[in-house]
């Protein structure tokens, strides 16, 4: 016989793929991925019963999964409620998980209700029954922890049973429920009792079994896998006592999908790029064919990159610079400090590609054709069914380089940012209808020229993707003189470009400047506000259609543009008008330095970051690494030392939040590496940042030869810290939650990095951070803006900065903590208004 074959019935979780990897490498399985609502499917149509059977009858079993939702609402469970009421001769052997084992008790008659606190993330030990008996799929498994994510639990009349009677009761089915035969519990003290919860079940005639607890997780121990190798052994027994053979796939008979899926199908170099791009134009021909050359030198110690930019890009209009500006500041933990800094050079003078969610259609930016004239644009309709990454990927492609005699990390590329929206357009979110604007949700530039800073060896590395080797040169040779004979380069003292300041933990407006221009206005969230939404998010989580949702919320800076805007020169002592972006930019690092701060204009949109997260880090050769951070506490008086955060963060609500990321994260490295190719290297780590201590975890995946990292980031967005889970449920309950000023996101939990030519690439997410556009400038318009008279005041042209800032809640937080977490985000970025 070949590879036993299984059905996975997929309620939409975000550990869906978790459980199919699980089940392929224990197992040694095939496994096929079905949703609970496939088209084809359709319970109210006639011939559904003849068509799940067939659907079912090539399978050796089937798993019905976890999900968000009730067992009794039908959307939540779609046709997993029906296999359980297959005709006899075609049953099926079925393993519930989670879900599907309330499904499971629910057919039986039974009932689900609210635990009274949900156990989201948790850990517990598992009773289970070790007797070998008929289909005990716990027999001989030794004492076990499993993770549990659930709210709801199966009601079989436990807690009617007195405690004298429970040992000997607990294995009995109960008189009510004569069909379900009990085979696992786990058990809550909530103080005044103690919460008796059904972790395994089984049925008493069928081939059904249920898992209340989560096989899959990452903090589920390994000894527990042997329940699952049991009930497939059970499962086989069974076929073959009834002498059920499953069949070849029949003719017309849809089979779900493999879980490996490649968000880049059908976009080889052979296949030619779409009939929009075959003519010969600009962006068609554009960097190809080019070679990389570079030049290193040593750089002084009082340089820094801000430094650098100001040398070489002062009077441009775009820029990108990733900076680490914490690579100098001694911190604690895996890359905190962070090693390279990367900046674009001449990114006025390249190609940019831009995508706005649900318009069939990437607009391309190009330098102008003579020097006086707009920027060269093309709009290029996608195919029917093509998509921006593959659209990415096909341009990608015929620009690629190899990676194996290049220098780390970035040698030109792609460079830029996407939105949160884009990702919801990912996972079909639908989003707001009317989004009043036409700005771009990713934004990519095509970098020929940059330097890369190596703070760990103290070289800068000018490089470029040169079509011709002598004009390389020559390029690389102007701008290595531009750098050597500036002034500040020999200048033994570094600038004072920002002040170090004490400062409390109060967010205040900036003080009045003696001047005339005017305060800006901050729309901070309202507390009161906030705390209901928590309190909403938690209603959510105990009604189980959520294990965790990332709130956030915007705060609103309006103030008169800058007169400097646009210019890289220092005005330290003019108050006549506002700070510069760019100047907001230095303030931020040197107040609040982080490995993933940025300073980007692209796109009509200016970002001014300090990001600590790192989103999704890949290699040339395949390997992804990504970094989920949940659980912070910010320093103080009384939290100074790294021993100090981790007896705070070593808690159950702290590692529950950042583990339930890290499941979720898992589940998007599997979707495109494969079962068996996801590990974690790293779990629940603290490290130390400027103003705060962040737990974080590492989750490495290997891409199979044929996939690149575009196809872990088209599969991972929105960053799953950003989300909640499961994703698709939780960023949908969110929209409807974080109300008008957080009704869209924006730049703020997207993400902002790189993939260079050779395949590699880096990304972070867009947190601690601060964005504007350059079309929310109306005074009487934008949202907590200045009014009429001060435009008539001569005030002039205003702007509008946005910070975006919250906290992951789950069934322990409280409404007062996770306010605090918000306005402890938040401090750092708003005190750039206060004294930059």
């Amino acid at each position: 016989m070949g590879r036993p074959r299984i059905l996975f019935i997929d309620a939409y979780d975000s550990f869906s793929n978790n459980i199919v990897s699980l089940l392929t490498t224990v197992l040694g399985a095939d496994v096929d991925v079905l949703p609970i609502d496939p088209p084809h499917l359709d319970p109210k149509s006639a011939g559904f019963k003849d068509a799940l059977r067939k659907q079912v009858a090539p399978y050796h079993a089937v798993v019905c999964g976890p999900g968000p939702g009730a067992p009794d609402v039908d959307k939540d469970v779609g046709i997993m409620k029906h296999i359980w009421d297959l005709e006899e001769q075609h049953l099926a052997p079925v393993l519930g998980i989670c879900l599907g084992f309330q499904s499971l008790v629910v057919s039986c008659g039974a009932v689900v209700k609210r635990l009274r606190t949900g156990l989201h993330g948790m850990i517990r030990e598992i009773d289970h029954r070790r007797a070998e008996e008929d289909k005990n799929v716990f027999a001989n498994v030794p004492t076990f922890k499993a993770t549990l994510y659930h709210s709801l639990h199966a009601d079989i009349g436990q807690e009617s049973v007195s405690e004298a009677e429970w040992q000997n009761a607990k294995w009995a089915s109960p008189p009510l429920y004569p069909d379900l035969v009990p085979l696992a519990w786990t058990y809550e003290d909530r103080g005044n009792m103690v919460e008796r919860i059904l972790m395994g079940v089984r049925h008493r005639e069928k081939p059904f079994w249920g898992l209340q607890y989560h096989p899959e997780s990452i903090c589920t121990e390994s000894t527990g896998h042997q329940v699952i190798v049991n009930w497939f052994q059970e499962a086989m027994a069974w076929n073959r006592a009834t002498g059920r053979k499953p069949e070849s796939v029949l003719p017309g008979v849809e089979i779900g999908e493999k879980l490996r899926t490649t968000v880049l199908e059908d976009t080889s170099v052979a296949d030619g790029p779409p009939a929009s791009l075959r003519n010969d134009t600009a962006l068609t021909s554009f960097g190809l064919e080019a070679r990389y050359l570079s030049r290193s030198l040593d750089i002084p110690l009082h340089i820094e990159v801000p430094d650098v930019v100001e040398i070489l890009q002062d009077g441009k209009n775009e820029f990108i610079v990733l900076d680490s500006a914490s690579a100098k500041i001694r911190r604690t933990g895996l890359d905190v400090r962070g090693r390279y800094s990367i900046i674009a050079l001449d990114v006025d003078e390249t190609w940019k590609l831009e995508y706005r969610t649900g318009e069939g259609h990437v607009t391309a930016r190009g330098p102008p054709a003579f020097p006086a004239e707009q920027d060269t644009a093309e709009e290029i309709k996608l195919g029917p069914e093509q998509t921006i990454w593959q659209f990415l990927a096909d341009f990608w492609t015929k620009r690629r380089i190899s990676g194996h005699e290049t220098p780390e990390p970035f040698i030109g590329g792609f460079m830029g940012y996407t939105t949160y929206e884009l990702g919801l357009e990912g996972i079909d979110v639908k989003l707001h209808e009317e989004r009043r604007h036409s700005r771009a949700d990713l934004s990519f530039a095509w970098v020929t020229k940059s330097i890369v800073i190596d703070h760990l060896e103290g070289i800068l590395r000018i490089q470029t993707l040169s079509p011709s080797e002598r004009t390389g040169s020559q390029w690389l040779e102007s701008i290595n003189d531009k750098l050597v004979h500036s002034p500040i380069w020999s200048n033994a003292m570094p600038a004072n470009f920002g002040k170090a300041r004490q400062h409390d933990y109060e967010i205040t407006p900036p003080d009045t400047p003696t001047s005339g221009h005017i305060t800006p206005k901050i729309g901070v969230p309202e507390a009161p506000e906030y705390e209901a939404k928590v309190r909403a998010c938690q209603d959510y989580i105990a009604a189980g259609d959520s294990y965790e949702l990332c709130l956030t919320d915007q705060t609103l800076i309006t103030r008169p543009r800058s007169r400097f805007e646009g210019s890289l020169q220092k005005h330290p002592h003019d108050k006549t008008t506002s700070p510069s972006s760019w100047q907001l930019y230095r303030s931020l690092r040197t107040r609040q330095p982080a490995p993933f701060g940025s300073y980007i204009r692209l796109g009509r949109a200016t970002l001014v970051s300090s990001s600590p997260e790192r989103f999704l880090a890949f290699s040339h050769h395949g390997l992804c690494s990504m970094r989920p951070m949940k659980g912070t506490v910010r320093k103080s008086p009384a939290v100074s030392t790294l021993s100090a955060s981790e007896r705070i963060l070593h808690v159950p609500k702290e590692e529950a939040e950042n583990l339930m990321i890290v499941d979720l994260v898992r589940h998007d490295l599997h979707r495109v590496c494969g079962p068996g190719n996801v590990c974690v290297p790293h779990l629940l780590k603290v490290e130390e940042y400027a103003s705060v201590f962040q737990m974080i975890s590492v989750v490495e995946g290997s891409l199979p030869p044929h996939l690149t990292g575009l196809d872990v980031l088209a599969a991972s967005l929105p960053p799953g810290s950003m989300t909640g889970a499961p994703k698709k449920r939780s960023c949908e309950i969110l929209q409807g939650l974080e109300g008008p000023r957080g009704r869209e996101r924006s730049l703020y939990s997207g993400v902002v990095g790189y993939m260079d030519v050779a395949g590699r690439g880096d990304w972070s997410v867009t947190i601690r951070s601060l964005f504007r556009w350059d079309d929310e400038n109306d005074p009487c318009s934008a949202p907590g803006g200045a009014s009429a008279s001060d435009a008539v005041a001569g005030v002039g042209e205003m702007e509008t900065w946005h910070i975006g800032a919250g906290g992951a809640v789950t069934a322990l937080s409280t409404p007062e903590g996770e306010t605090d977490e918000m306005f402890t985000k938040l401090k750092g970025p708003v005190g750039v208004f206060e004294e930059a």
